[in-house]
C-alpha cells in the first residue's frame, strides 16, 4: 500500500481519515476566519477535503491540526483491535511527543506478539520465540527496532527518540509486520481455499511424499 504523507497544498496524499490515497481539494482561509481565530498573516488557516470520503482536514500554516496525528500512516486494516487502539493513541500524540508515541508503539508490539501466539509479557523473549517458529529476519528486525526505540523512549540511550522521523518509521514498521504476519497469510489462505478440491488433494499428496522421503 502506497503511503504519501499529508502536506498542505499537495494535490493528492493518503487521507488521515479513510486511509485512501486520494485527490485533495484545498481551500484557503478567509479574512473573517483569520480574524475569528486570531491567526497571524504568515500562518493562515486552510482546509483540505478528501475526494474519496469528503472529510476535511484543518491546517494552520503548514501544520495539520485536525485530525492531530502528525504524519503517522493509517493502521493496517488487519491489525488486531487492541494493537490498533495503541497505534491510534500513539498517532494522536505523535506531533506533540514523538518520544511518547515511540513508548506507546512498544506496547503495541507487545500486544502484537501476544496476538501472534506468544505470552505478551517479555517482548524480547516473545520475539525470540517467534524467530524459532520461522519469523522472517526482516520482520524480526522490524519488531526489534520498535522494541529498542520504545525502550529508549523510557530509558534514554543512543537513539534520538525526539526526532519525529524516527517515530514516524516505527508506525510503518508495525504496519509491515501486520501485513506480513496477519494480512498476507489470510489472503493466501482465502485464495488457496478456492482451489479445486482435486488440485488441493494433489498438492497434499506431493507434500506428504516429500516429507516421507526426507
Amino acid at each position: 500500500m502506497t503511503y504519501i504523507a499529508p502536506k498542505r497544498g499537495l494535490k493528492a496524499f493518503t487521507c488521515p481519515f479513510c486511509g485512501v490515497l486520494a485527490r485533495q481539494h484545498h481551500k484557503a482561509s478567509t479574512p473573517e476566519l483569520d480574524g475569528n481565530y486570531g491567526c497571524r498573516p504568515d500562518m493562515p488557516i486552510a482546509t483540505s477535503i478528501c475526494e474519496h470520503c469528503e472529510e476535511f482536514a484543518v491546517w494552520v500554516g503548514e501544520k495539520m491540526v485536525h485530525p492531530d496525528r502528525g504524519n503517522a500512516p493509517p493502521p493496517n486494516s488487519a491489525m488486531p483491535d487492541d494493537v490498533r487502539n495503541c497505534y491510534e493513541e500513539a498517532a494522536s500524540i505523535f506531533s506533540r511527543s514523538p518520544r511518547g508515541a515511540a513508548a506507546i508503539l512498544r506496547l503495541a508490539v507487545q500486544m502484537l506478539c501476544k496476538a501472534l501466539g506468544e505470552r505478551g509479557g517479555n517482548v524480547n523473549a516473545d520475539i525470540a520465540a517467534l524467530v524459532k517458529k520461522g519469523l522472517p529476519p526482516r520482520v524480526q528486525q522490524s519488531l526489534d527496532l520498535v522494541r529498542v526505540v520504545g525502550n529508549n523512549a523510557v530509558h534514554p540511550g543512543q537513539i534520538d527518540v525526539d526526532d519525529p522521523a524516527v517515530a514516524e518509521r516505527l508506525f510503518a514498521l508495525i504496519n509491515v509486520t501486520v501485513e506480513y504476519m496477519i494480512a498476507l497469510p489470510e489472503q493466501v489462505e482465502g485464495l488457496y481455499g478456492q482451489l479445486p478440491a482435486d488440485s488441493r488433494s494433489a498438492i497434499d499428496k506431493r507434500d506428504a511424499t516429500n516429507s516421507s522421503s526426507k
